[in-house]
């Protein structure tokens, strides 16, 4: 079992930047590969990137390459995603999932556990 702990959200002004976390906690992370995920209102979730198992391989959907960085620091059990050049698009709740897995996946069906979210607001 594992348990995700968002945190990090807010209210940034475009072209600012943000650092969401994502806490673990029952299951060391250094055994799941994680990704973090966005939903809009009126809005499908959608994927934005993954990190391997041993934090080799990202991916990134095109909408955030170069603006975005996923990261994790598996002695202290934490992902992170930097965000920056933040636009008024990218205003969601940002979600972490783990996968029992050691690569990620575009495909939120393919995670087995999910964190509470973590609201982003970017203001014109």
């Amino acid at each position: 079992q594992v348990q995700l702990v968002e945190s990090g959200g807010g209210l940034v002004q475009t072209g600012g930047s943000l650092r969401p976390s994502c806490a673990a906690f029952g299951r060391t992370v250094s055994t799941v590969a994680m990704g973090w995920f966005r939903q809009a209102p009126g809005k499908e979730r959608e994927f934005i990137c993954t990190i391997s198992r041993d934090g080799v391989t990202t991916y990134y959907v095109e909408s955030v390459k170069g603006r975005f960085t996923i990261s994790r620091d598996n002695p202290k059990n934490t992902l992170y995603l930097q965000m920056n050049s933040l636009k008024p698009d990218d205003t969601a709740v940002y979600y972490c999932a783990a996968r029992l897995n050691a690569w990620g996946s575009v495909r939120a069906e393919e995670y087995d556990y999910w964190g509470q979210g973590t609201q982003v607001t970017v203001s014109s």
